[in-house]
């Protein structure tokens, strides 16, 4: 158990420079080339730091209301050109980028890291999503987004089309957590419909959109229709949200609902994933080891600062105790430090914002009666935002953590006397994103699974099993959010369906031919023989 005897306070900039450490020649390399150029907005100078050490890591001028109103004319002009392609040729580009992607890896690894302080396991699953999204979008777009038959209004005589066309430029406004999934790779099935892009990265992590970006034009895109536009929210926002024609956003739920309202006045589609406070069950016949694997990976990786993180847990039955004291050993063996190789398995907090955040939530917990069972303070040796992994049990109900995301190292255990109170605990709170359960046997895993309310539940996994199936939709429900990455309906997201019928032979209408009492008579003999062969 934590003493809380280390330093809890966020450490000055003069204190930070006491945690040097070297950077990897291809990302200095990368860094000398001046890459923030491409950025080239007209607005203040804003400054990124490198979590590992609190240092200035690069500062570029962001983006004003009218260089988001130029990207977005840019962008336009490009469009319709790149729609004109087939989705073939579109996709191919991305088929490409999956290439390009594997050559630079080490590369864009450092720039994950740079930009997050994360451990570089974690940076490797957004490098690994890269390659599945890269890889599905451009094996499933000519099939999902081709012309489909569909039965017409009179068979034989009416022949009937669905397509998908693009939407034309839309908006992607994407977090610092995880700069390529949650934000370079967003861009894929978009820009695969025929769509171009004006993409708001977080002024934090826009490094890791100029690399990508660079390797998607490398691989074939149109420069012009990747538009980036990172900048203060009360200047790009407003002037983003007016001149796209759909919009993407993750980050808080009370962002995105603000969003809602504005996309919605335009009655433009929009996709929001949003906050969660996501749980996981062990159930009483859960395997220990698998259980515990999952806590930590769920609740640790990304030093927690991850939209699928797992902040809750209930145990089932009687082994409430043996979990704590085997979670609460896993995470104090964790590694943690700032390393650019796999030394280290656990990195930093991004921000001293966010350490203020997490130890807020930590604090005022401790003080409305939790007990704090390991973590709980900086770890100041091993840099300025290295928040220890924490364990926390006895949360009451007015902790701010007990319900609100935390979005740090931090979770909190629960005992529960079966699955009935476990469910319904982890429905209790009106957020739904992700969820796991662990279960030895797959039957009771499905069973309780289904009654989770998430729009993602892993069986005997922390996020991992649900993200990676990436031919499958993923998304929130409740205040988490609405709409889908992933899967076929992330090609379909920005398109607009149209249905086309060319009638023949006959109208659908009475005529000098067919008389309104004899169309009677006949439609409604066709319709009857319809409901008799059972054709739709």
């Amino acid at each position: 158990m934590s003493t809380g005897t280390e330093e809890t306070a966020p450490l000055t900039d003069a204190r930070a420079a006491a945690h040097p450490i070297e950077l990897p020649a291809r990302l200095r390399d990368f860094l000398s080339g001046g890459p923030l150029r491409d950025v080239a907005g007209t607005g203040r100078q804003i400054t990124a730091s490198l979590p590992f050490t609190g240092e200035p890591l690069g500062s570029f001028a962001g983006a004003t209301a009218g260089d988001v109103e130029a990207a977005i004319a840019r962008a336009r002009r490009a469009q319709a050109a790149w729609a004109a392609r087939s989705v073939r040729e579109r996709a191919a580009v991305f088929l490409t980028l999956h290439d390009l992607v594997r050559r630079n890896e080490e590369l864009l690894l450092d720039v994950v890291q740079a930009e997050t302080g994360k451990a570089r396991q974690h940076a490797y699953d957004e490098v690994l999503d890269s390659y599945n999204v890269c890889r599905f979008t451009a094996l499933a777009a000519p099939r999902t987004l081709r012309p489909s038959r569909r039965r017409g209004a009179v068979p034989g005589l009416t022949r009937t089309e669905v397509d998908h066309a693009p939407l034309g430029v839309v908006g992607f406004i994407s977090p610092w957590n995880y700069p390529l999934s949650l934000g370079a790779n967003d861009l894929v099935a978009s820009l695969t419909a025929g769509n171009a892009v004006v993409h708001k990265p977080d002024s934090q992590t826009a490094l890791s959109a100029v690399l990508m970006r660079r390797l998607a034009i490398e691989a074939g895109l149109p420069r012009d229709l990747w538009q980036l536009v990172p900048g203060p929210v009360e200047e790009v926002s407003e002037p983003l949200l007016a001149g796209v024609d759909g919009l993407s956003f993750t980050g808080s739920t009370a962002a995105g609902r603000a969003i809602a309202e504005a996309v919605a006045g335009r009655l433009i589609p929009a996709v929001l994933e949003l906050g969660g406070k996501n749980a996981m069950i062990v159930c009483a016949d859960a395997d220990m080891d698998t259980a515990v694997d999952c806590a930590v990976r769920g609740a640790f990786s990304s030093a927690g600062q991850l939209c699928l993180s797992i902040e809750r847990i209930y145990v089932v039955g009687g082994r409430y105790e043996e979990f704590v004291d085997r979670l609460v050993a896993a995470a104090e063996s964790l590694q943690q430090g700032a390393a650019f190789d796999y030394s280290r398995g656990l990195g930093s907090l991004t921000s001293t914002a966010q350490v203020k955040k997490v130890h807020g939530h930590v604090e005022q917990a401790r003080a409305a009666g939790a007990t704090v069972r390991c973590g709980g303070y900086l770890r100041t040796a091993a840099g300025p935002w290295m928040y220890a992994p924490t364990v926390l049990t006895d949360v009451a109900a007015e902790a701010d953590l007990f319900a609100s995301e935390t979005f740090g190292p931090v979770v909190s255990v629960y005992p529960v006397a079966d699955d009935a109170e476990a469910i319904a605990a982890a429905n209790s709170l009106n957020v739904g994103l992700n969820a796991s359960v662990i279960s030895a046997s797959a039957s009771h895993g499905w069973e309780v699974a289904r009654q989770v309310e998430a729009g993602m539940v892993n069986i005997n996994e922390a996020f991992a099993a649900v993200w990676g199936s990436i031919a499958a939709p993923s998304g929130g429900i409740k205040d988490s959010g609405l709409g889908h990455r992933h899967g076929t309906e992330a090609l379909l997201a920005f398109t607009r369906t149209r249905t086309i019928a060319r009638q023949s032979l006959h109208s659908l209408a009475p005529s000098d031919r067919l008389p309104a009492a004899r169309f009677q008579q006949t439609m409604t003999a066709a319709l009857a023989a319809l409901r008799a062969l059972r054709m739709r």
